[in-house]
């Protein structure tokens, strides 16, 4: 026996008709907590990046010495948590509702990435206020591109990205508002 025949297409309207390869996405998403130094402050950053974001953070080191600061070269100075897929996608949607769905125009740049602060963890929702940790914020790297962003990156064959995929400002103002819901303040 034959397989039944394939259903035919419906018409697609105008607004259906979208390449999904020219669609802009979240690549990835950076949350970082920078102490300015080394022990006890760093692994309570550390404890709040972890309950914030579910994943486990890794340190990050001061890449100079500065004798004003007491820093050394190589000292873990603060924590930072990468995430990706669905998991950046539901982190972002937390942060903006702590920050009430707002972010200002001028936090994106020229190629469609922006970043943003969170001043206290305690505005996340489910996140009580813990004496033994205190009060930590945090800033959020979000870097934005196309299907296809990966040719710059990869290790053979690795090539300039050219303009047809790299994402503007105006593109990552669209996605914040239609799929985040984002208010934009001018």
């Amino acid at each position: 026996m034959s397989a039944p025949p394939a259903a035919l297409p419906s018409a697609r309207t105008a607004s259906e008709t979208v390449n999904p390869l020219r669609t802009v996405r979240v690549i990835k998403v950076v949350v970082n907590a920078g102490v300015g130094e080394s022990g006890e402050s760093r692994t309570k950053a550390a404890r709040v990046l972890e309950m914030v974001t579910h994943q486990k953070p890794v340190a990050t080191r001061a890449r100079s010495t500065n004798r004003d600061f007491g820093i050394r070269k190589g000292q873990e100075i603060g924590a930072k948590v990468t995430l990706r897929g669905s998991a950046a996608l539901d982190f972002l949607t937390r942060a903006f509702d702590a920050r009430d769905k707002q972010l200002d125009t001028d936090s994106i740049d020229r190629t469609g990435n922006f970043s943003f602060g969170i001043g206290d963890y305690t505005d996340f929702s489910g996140m009580k206020y813990d004496p033994q940790i205190g009060i930590h914020g945090m800033d959020v790297a979000v870097e934005m591109g196309r299907a296809g962003f990966r040719i710059r990156q990869r290790r053979v064959c690795s090539r300039p990205l050219p303009k047809s995929l790299r994402s503007t400002r105006d593109d990552t103002r669209t996605f914040l508002q239609r799929v985040l819901g984002v208010t934009l303040l001018e």
